[in-house]
C-alpha cells in the first residue's frame, strides 16, 4: 500500500513538472497611432522596461509591432519615438490562455523655446578690401541713404566724411584740397569714367544727376589715401562701388518724388 501511494506521488510530480515545462509563453501585440490625429506611427521603439536583455521591437509601416514571446506576468511597456512624448502602459498582464492586444497612443513633444533675435553688424570702419590698410571706410549705402541733401546720390553721401568736400549742385569729391578730377571711379573692379549723365569730365570732374543710386549699390568702399597697389591712376582717393544682389524672381521697382521746398506742407496742415 505504501509503495502504491509513493508511485501515484512521483506520476503526480511527474505530470506537473511535465505541464509547467511545456507551458507557452504570452504574446502582446498592438499598434501606436498618433493622439491628435488617430494615424498610425511608423518605425516606433517599444520595448519591454526591467528585461536583461532588454525586449523589444519597431512597429511596421502601418504602425503595428508584435513583440516577442514573454512569460506569464505583468510587464510595463514603453513606446518612444522623435518628436513625442513617451508613452507607457504598466501592469500589462500576459498569459498563455490569451493574446494582449494593445493600442498606443503618443502625444507630440511641444518644447517652447526662447525667441532668437539676430541683429547684424556692420563695422563702418573696415573696408569690404581687406588689403586697405589705412585711410578706408566702407559706406554702407542703407545706412548713408539717410543722409540729409544726400539726393539719393552715393557720391553726395561720402561729403560727410572727414576731409571730404562736396557741393550740392555737383557731385564732385574734393579730398583734401584736391581737384574731382584726381579721384578714381570704381564699379566692380572695372575703372569707369564717372558715374553721372552728362558728366563735366574736362571740367570740374562731377556731375549733377548720378547714374547709380543708392537703390542699386551695395556696401562699397571708399578710400581717401594709402591706397593698395590695385589702384592706380588714382591721386585723391578711390571710390570703389559694387552694386547689390537684386531679386532673382520677380521685377522691383522704386520711385522716388523730390517737392520744391515751397510745396512741402507741415504734417497736419493743409494748403488754404
Amino acid at each position: 500500500m505504501r509503495k502504491q501511494v509513493f508511485v501515484l506521488w512521483a506520476i503526480m510530480i511527474a505530470g506537473l513538472s511535465v505541464q509547467a515545462m511545456a507551458q507557452p509563453g504570452g504574446n502582446i501585440r498592438g499598434v501606436v497611432t498618433d493622439a491628435a490625429s488617430g494615424q498610425t506611427l511608423s518605425y516606433v521603439t517599444v520595448i519591454v522596461l526591467n528585461t536583461n536583455p532588454t525586449v523589444g521591437t519597431t512597429t511596421d509601416e502601418q504602425g503595428a509591432f508584435n513583440l516577442p514571446p514573454l512569460p506569464v506576468g505583468r510587464y510595463n511597456i514603453q513606446a518612444s519615438f522623435v518628436g513625442y512624448e513617451p508613452a507607457t502602459i504598466r501592469e500589462v498582464m500576459v498569459s498563455s490562455a490569451k493574446e494582449t492586444v494593445l493600442e498606443i497612443t503618443m502625444k507630440e513633444s511641444v518644447q517652447a523655446l526662447d525667441e532668437i533675435v539676430v541683429r547684424p553688424k556692420t563695422n563702418k570702419e573696415a573696408p569690404l578690401n581687406p588689403m586697405a590698410l589705412a585711410g578706408a571706410r566702407m559706406l554702407s549705402v542703407e545706412e548713408a541713404s539717410r543722409y540729409a541733401g544726400g539726393f539719393d546720390d552715393p557720391a553726395r553721401l561720402v561729403g560727410s566724411f572727414a576731409g571730404v568736400a562736396g557741393d550740392v549742385t555737383s557731385n564732385s569729391i574734393a579730398i583734401r584740397g584736391n581737384s574731382p578730377q584726381s579721384l578714381q571711379w570704381k564699379l566692380e573692379g572695372v575703372e569707369i569714367p564717372n558715374p553721372s549723365h552728362y558728366p563735366e569730365i574736362g571740367g570740374v570732374g562731377g556731375g549733377i544727376l548720378t547714374a547709380f543710386s543708392s537703390q542699386v549699390l551695395g556696401n562699397s568702399d571708399f578710400l581717401a589715401g594709402a591706397f593698395p597697389a590695385e589702384y592706380n591712376n588714382a591721386l585723391s582717393g578711390v571710390f570703389d562701388m559694387a552694386l547689390r544682389n537684386g531679386n532673382n524672381r520677380q521685377y522691383e521697382h522704386t520711385f522716388i518724388i523730390l517737392l520744391p521746398r515751397q510745396n512741402r506742407q507741415p504734417f497736419g496742415k493743409q494748403k488754404p
